[in-house]
């Protein structure tokens, strides 16, 4: 009994150590926007010869949604000689096939990809569309993303710069004053894009790629492998392929898209499950070679690996919990030293890894928000929800990796309502 007691006080003491880096990390974070050197996008680079690219557009029956993007693609500034827009039908059943032949009939430089097969999902789909793709720079929008009318050429002009091998957006839901559900979403991401994304590509340490609102080089994509189909996080995996082969992913805050943001619990959940699942096993593939590779720094190295754990703590810290109870039955933690680790847990939201107060609350003054600071409280809730779900992603990511089961890939559910149906009813 005397050993269990000391690994139950040992876990507690880890959990506790966690939890103070992750708030270090991100207090790190807020205070490099509010007071340190904002590094510079590459916006002011005037270039006469911008690189040619394929917009590439995952799709599975997105009748609903496809219209928004494509308009937006369409009002885009950028040559249309140095263009192409290559929806990816992936086994839709819904008029997604029938919608997006209508629009290759009338614009010749969108060229659907109908796919018809068993291996359905967005990395086969993006690894199809790539051996068909004419451009130099890939771009990929997910079906339900409204790029804005510079959006293009704000991605592209980043590769101008040689080093970069990849380039990532800032994402907005456009939803936002639709419930409670997505108004808390917009604040993770005025959070997580205005300050965490802005603050590591000041640092120089680790922007992530996000898999939308975003763009990387064809060929060197391709020479790397493609896209692996056994990983759901596949955004993430080119992220930390990258650098462990010495490319650089940079981040434009200025280059603004907008989303739709799940608007019930439910379909969050498992958003967030399916998101939790592919980053961790993304971790159990690259943590080693993150750690050995010659190719990054110190500094990348450290922000690497606190990034790859990110969709690992929360399961640690449901642990911590379990843990706490038990040394309390036990009579090994008083009262008030029992409920107060409780509480720290439950209040390490405000502070630490996936809803940090001062990191929402620093993105919401920069964006001018007001009114929205009042809902920080509620994050606190918010994190038992997302504890649940992303805890059940990490046992589904130990699962894949322990018996080598082939994922399955699986769409968030839309809630806007389509273009024809919007214009019939008025």
């Amino acid at each position: 009994m005397v050993m269990v007691i000391a690994i139950l006080r040992g876990y507690m003491f880890f959990v506790i150590a966690v939890m103070t880096i992750y708030a270090i990390r991100h207090f790190v974070f807020s205070y490099n926007r509010l007071f340190g050197k904002q590094r510079i996008y590459y916006n002011d680079i005037y270039s006469t010869k911008m690189p040619s690219i394929s917009v590439l557009i995952p799709m599975h029956n997105e009748e609903q949604v496809l219209r928004y993007v494509l308009e937006s693609l369409l009002k885009c500034d950028y040559d249309r000689d140095r263009l192409e827009i290559i929806p990816i039908n992936d086994n839709s059943t819904d008029r997604t096939k029938e919608l997006l032949d209508e629009y290759h009939d009338k614009y010749e430089f969108i060229r659907p990809l109908h796919r018809d097969c068993a291996d359905r999902g967005k990395p086969v789909g993006l690894n199809d569309a790539m051996k068909l793709a004419k451009g130099e720079i890939i771009i990929v929008f997910d079906a339900d993303y409204r790029p804005a009318k510079d959006m293009l050429k704000q991605l592209a002009i980043a590769f101008q710069d040689p080093e970069v091998g990849a380039v990532m957006g800032r994402v907005i839901p456009y939803n936002t004053n639709k419930n409670l559900l997505t108004r808390l979403i917009n604040l993770e991401r005025c959070g997580g894009y205005q300050v965490d994304q802005q603050a590591r590509y000041n640092l120089k340490t680790i922007p992530q790629y996000g898999g939308t609102v975003g763009g990387f080089r064809k060929d060197l994509i391709i020479e790397l492998g493609g896209f692996n189909p056994l990983v759901l996080a596949e955004d993430t995996e080119l992220t930390y392929r990258l650098y462990t082969n010495g490319w650089k992913v940079i981040y434009a805050n200025s280059a603004e898209c907008y989303e739709e943001a799940p608007e019930t619990w439910e379909v969050r959940g498992k958003q967030i499950r399916r998101w939790a699942r592919g980053h961790n096993q993304v971790l159990f593939r690259y943590l080693s070679k993150v750690i050995t590779t010659p190719n990054m720094n110190f500094r990348e190295k450290i922000d690497g690996i606190l990034l790859l754990f990110v969709y690992a703590v929360p399961f640690f810290l449901a642990l911590g919990q379990i843990d706490s109870f038990i040394l309390f039955f036990l009579g090994e933690m008083d009262i008030l030293a029992g409920w107060w680790v409780l509480l720290f847990i439950g209040a390490y939201t405000s502070f630490g890894n996936f809803a940090p107060f001062y990191e929402i609350g620093t993105g919401l003054m920069l964006d001018g928000v007001k009114g929205e600071p009042l809902l920080l409280p509620l994050l606190m809730f918010n994190y038992y929800f997302y504890m649940w779900y992303i805890s059940l992603g990490f046992m589904d990511a130990v699962a894949d990796t322990l018996t080598g089961r082939k994922v399955k890939w699986a769409k968030t559910k839309r809630f806007t309502e389509s273009i024809r149906s919007v214009e019939a009813e008025a």
